[in-house]
C-alpha cells in the first residue's frame, strides 16, 4: 500500500523530459533537459528508500514474528512492492503526461518520465533488509525480543527501625 502510495506521489512529481521535435517521430532532448531523466530516477529510489526503511521498521514492530520469517517477508514485500511502486507511478506520469504528437518538426513535446533501469527497483528490498539487519543488531535480546523480557524482582525494602518500635 505504501509503495502504491509513493509510486502514484513519485509520478506526480518527476519532472518530465521536454524534445525538440527535428523529423517525424524524431526528438533530440533541449539542453539541461536531460538532465531531468537522472532527477526522476533519483526521485524514485529515495522513494523506494524511504518505504523501505518504513517497511523494515513496521514489521520489526511485531515482535511475535521478528526473525528469518519476518525478514523474507519484508524482503518479498518490499520486491513486490517496488515494482507496483514502478507501474504505478509509470501510470500515472503517463497520465499526466500523454503521448506528444510528434508528426511536426520545430514543435518542443513533453515526455513522461520513466525510471530508466530496472536495477531501480532495488533499492527499495536493499534497504529493507539492510534495517531489518541493523535493528537486528542493535536488539539486546538473544531471540530479539520476542518473548516478554525478564521480570526483575525488586529487594524488599529494610524497614526503618523507627518505625516498628
Amino acid at each position: 500500500m505504501a509503495s502504491a502510495l509513493a509510486g502514484v506521489l513519485w509520478g506526480v512529481l518527476a519532472p518530465p523530459e521536454h524534445l525538440l521535435v527535428v523529423a517525424p517521430d524524431r526528438g533530440v532532448s533541449l539542453t539541461g533537459e536531460s538532465v531531468h531523466r537522472f532527477d526522476a530516477i533519483g526521485m524514485f529510489a529515495c522513494a523506494g528508500m524511504v518505504v523501505g526503511i518504513l517497511t523494515a521498521v513496521a514489521a520489526w514492530t511485531a515482535r511475535t514474528s521478528r526473525g528469518p520469517v519476518a525478514l523474507g517477508a519484508v524482503l518479498g514485500g518490499s520486491v513486490v512492492g517496488a515494482g507496483v511502486m514502478a507501474l504505478g507511478g509509470i501510470g500515472v506520469a503517463a497520465l499526466r503526461f500523454p503521448d506528444p504528437d510528434t508528426s511536426t518538426a520545430g514543435t518542443v513535446v513533453a515526455v513522461a518520465p520513466g525510471i530508466g533501469t530496472l536495477l531501480v527497483l532495488i533499492f527499495q528490498p536493499l534497504v529493507a533488509c539492510a534495517v531489518t539487519l541493523v535493528l537486528a543488531a542493535l536488539n539486546p535480546y538473544d531471540d530479539l525480543g520476542v518473548s516478554d523480557p525478564p521480570v526483575e524482582l525488586d529487594e524488599p525494602e529494610e524497614r526503618d527501625a523507627t518505625l516498628t518500635s
